[in-house]
């Protein structure tokens, strides 16, 4: 029984990391930003050439979400999100894209703790 439990306590928290609220998905605008475009790229240890295609990316998902999330369409959000992820995986090394999700997580956890602290006063 105690199996079952923490297995659906994973699935559940695996399913709820990837259920991103439409407002959640503005952290991708952030990539695009110059400062935390460099930033990123010294913490994964990028060439500039990587670096330029990261930034036309990330430029390219901005205006994706951005749209999305102005027309409240979720779906499209979510596929403008896959796309990039998609790219990302494709371009970087593994140990790289690890790093980038991790990174990821860790800006939308910290999102979602500044939401609520926003909420609780």
């Amino acid at each position: 029984m105690k199996k079952v439990l923490v297995l659906a306590f994973v699935a559940l928290t695996s399913v709820a990391t990837y259920a991103l609220d439409l407002h959640e998905y503005k952290v991708f605008y952030k990539l695009n930003n110059e400062k935390t475009l460099t930033s990123l790229s010294r913490y994964l240890n990028t060439d500039k050439q990587l670096q330029n295609q990261l930034k036309t990316e990330f430029m390219l998902t901005e205006q994706k979400i951005r749209s999305a999330v102005e027309k409240e369409n979720e779906f499209a959000a979510e596929e403008a999100m896959n796309s990039n992820l998609e790219f990302l995986k494709k371009v970087l090394t593994t140990e790289q894209y690890d790093k980038f999700i991790v990174a990821l997580n860790a800006t939308i956890d910290n999102s979602r703790v500044i939401e609520f602290a926003e909420l609780s006063y």
